[in-house]
């Protein structure tokens, strides 16, 4: 009885033991899987210390920022991701009009008693849509032509 007992002792000690040696994974390989991951954007790059990813580097947009942290956080043996990332500035694209805003003015006063034209800059040119009668469009056409407007397209609607 003495014997079945110390062997019941013994089994569950084992099994317990085998149970909460766990393997550790060490830095290094987290290292190694973290960077595999974090490859996908040249611009950021990640360190492991004690479980912990260290995410830096630039990100286009939050949503990719956000993919990558999960990402890190997806592998196993890495406790936290600790974020010290940026997101870049939005490149702004400046358009300049190929049209002098004055001759834009002066286009638009002449086309005032015709509500329904208006005058726009569409791909670097002036250009009048709208719908108007025939003796409209040429009065219209008399009164753009006479301001030496430059190349004017007529895109309104003759009725």
């Amino acid at each position: 009885m003495k014997k079945t007992i110390a062997m019941a002792a013994l089994a569950l000690a084992v099994s317990i033991g085998s149970i909460s040696c766990k393997k550790k994974v060490s830095d290094a390989e987290l290292q190694t899987q973290a960077t595999t991951v974090v490859t996908a954007n040249p611009n950021a790059s990640v360190e492991v210390k004690d479980g912990t990813a260290h995410l830096s580097g630039t990100f286009a947009d939050q949503a990719s920022k956000d993919n990558m942290i999960a990402s890190l956080k997806a592998i196993p043996g890495v406790k936290d991701v600790m974020d010290m990332s940026t997101i870049a500035a939005p490149v702004v694209v400046e358009t300049v009009s190929a049209v002098d805003p004055m001759v834009q003015k002066k286009v638009t006063d002449a086309v005032k008693d015709f509500p329904s034209v208006k005058v726009e800059v569409v791909n670097g040119e002036l250009t009048l849509t709208g719908n108007v009668s025939q003796a409209q469009a040429k009065q219209i056409k008399m009164s753009v032509d006479a301001l030496k407007a430059g190349k004017v397209n007529y895109n309104y609607t003759v009725k």
